[in-house]
């Protein structure tokens, strides 16, 4: 467990003590940590940088040795902000529930993986729509949604592109209008589809 996931286990804990951070509910600490890391990157203005989440957790770390009560309050503050987002964002999917649209979700961000894997720079344009997410209010699954709008961009997209760079250009201004406007609205943003199983083994 690294510096980032001790700090927040205990604020994630501390807001909702039927978490198992460490066991079943491990993906919800995983991703707080990274909306965490992405929501510092912009405030500290190290996105884009070389090197960036080392920088930002030595940081973290100098935060934590100099003003430790701060950073305890800060980051109170902010996992209770997310936390109401994450009850607000996520939704889960249980067995066929709303399969017709699912499916054809599914369906685009299946066809737009190999262009995904394909493009060299979507780390960088990853960080761009995170960015501008963030910038417009949205700190809760930042990664998976501005990932999920690049592949959509990228499986709904079927114009002829002249190169790369262009198809590039072009994805992200989608992208990020739909960034803009994602992170204006309300309700849940994010699917998780859960066995029905699952429930009846609980």
């Amino acid at each position: 467990m690294n510096f980032v996931e001790l700090l927040l286990s205990e604020k994630l804990k501390d807001r909702e003590p039927m978490l198992e951070v460490l066991g079943s509910d491990r993906k919800v600490l995983q991703i707080a940590c990274q909306d965490l890391i992405n929501y510092l990157k912009v405030h500290w203005d190290l996105v884009g940088k070389e090197a960036s989440e080392c920088e930002l957790v030595e940081r973290l770390e100098k935060f934590y040795n100099e003003n430790p009560s701060e950073l305890s309050e800060f980051l109170s503050i902010w996992t209770g902000i997310w936390f109401e987002k994450w009850i607000e964002r996520v939704k889960l999917l249980i067995g066929n529930e709303n399969s017709k649209r699912w499916n054809k979700v599914t369906k685009i961000l299946s066809d737009a993986e190999p262009l995904w894997k394909d493009l060299a720079n979507r780390q960088e344009m990853e960080e761009i729509v995170t960015s501008t997410l963030i910038r417009n209010g949205e700190i809760c699954g930042t990664s998976i949604l501005a990932e999920n709008l690049l592949k959509m961009e990228l499986g709904e997209e079927k114009r002829e592109y002249a190169n790369e760079s262009e198809q590039v250009v072009n994805v992200i201004n989608n992208a990020l209008r739909k960034a803009k406007e994602l992170a204006q609205s309300k309700g849940p943003l994010i699917f998780v589809k859960i066995d029905k199983g699952y429930y009846q083994s609980h």
